[in-house]
């Protein structure tokens, strides 16, 4: 099979897979809760994360044997110790905290890099029963029934965002708000705050429901990489917040994120980028 995001064989195949790990995450899935251990790093695991991992990383090696794979659960015991000109990045239970109590926005996450890149990315939110796609091109979002065990990328809806409105809607806490959040949103004339959590956040960005997401702290890879490739292919863009490219493979920061600003209008990263060469000019008056 062509290991090509334009491929329509190759795509269904990693939607698919994806569609199965969200059902294995379903038969852990209580509103009561998960058992849950704690990670080096503090954050949450659980079987649920170590079972949809160990059947993606098998069905990825199935599916396209020469490229790399870097899952967030095998990171845990060991970096890898080099990276390829092509990997997946997966995260397969992305939102634990919100998993063990019950909540609706985790995901299943599979992004292509190419070189440093991201050039596919799929998403799914099986409490959503919504799976998010796209190849370098086209993005696209499909609602799955909860018994729909073979479906056609065919029938999914193409997602493309619109200009920066007046007013906009952001992806953060109405309350809990780093400091550099809270004087980044007081630049922004917003419309209202969009509550969500996960890479869930990106596909809200990608389907318009909400048009900027301000993220300050730490993140990793394979937590951006499926929604940074769904949100470019839909009209929209990934940045840092000094609107510098946000890249991938980097081994040496142990594959940790800088913060970024994602939004689903990229005119609005173009006059970011305009103003931060402005004001870097030597040329510019004191």
């Amino acid at each position: 099979m062509a290991i090509n995001p334009h491929d329509i064989d190759f795509m269904t195949a990693l939607c698919k897979m994806s569609v199965s790990a969200g059902r294995l995450l379903m038969q852990h899935h209580n509103v009561e809760g998960v058992a849950h251990e704690s990670k080096a790093d503090k954050s949450p695991v659980t079987q649920a994360d170590r079972d949809a991992e160990t059947y993606l990383t098998k069905e990825l090696q199935a599916l396209a044997p020469t490229i790399q794979i870097i899952g967030e659960e095998a990171c845990e015991i060991a970096l890898p110790d080099h990276i390829a000109p092509h990997f997946f990045l997966i995260d397969p239970l992305d939102g634990t905290r919100d998993f063990i109590v019950g909540g609706k926005d985790f995901t299943v996450n599979i992004g292509l890099i190419s070189g440093t890149k991201p050039i596919a990315g799929v998403i799914y939110a099986p409490a959503h029963e919504v799976l998010y796609f796209s190849g370098q091109a086209d993005a696209y979002r499909m609602a799955l029934a909860p018994d729909t065990n073979d479906f056609t990328l065919a029938a999914a809806t193409a997602l493309r965002t619109s200009p920066t409105p007046e007013k906009v809607k952001v992806l953060a806490s109405r309350v809990h708000r780093s400091k550099e959040t809270e004087a980044f949103i007081e630049t922004l004339d917003v419309e209202d705050f969009v509550p969500a959590s996960s890479s869930y956040k990106f596909c809200l960005l990608a389907d318009g429901t909400a048009d900027i997401y301000p993220r300050h702290g730490r993140t990793m890879e394979w937590d951006t990489a499926a929604g940074h490739a769904i949100v470019n292919a839909a009209g929209g863009a990934v940045t840092r917040t000094d609107g510098s490219c946000f890249d991938y493979g980097k081994l040496a920061e142990g594959l940790a994120n800088p913060s970024f600003i994602a939004t689903a209008h990229k005119d609005w990263h173009n006059n970011i980028q305009e103003e931060t060469k402005t004001n870097d000019s030597p040329h510019k008056d004191n």
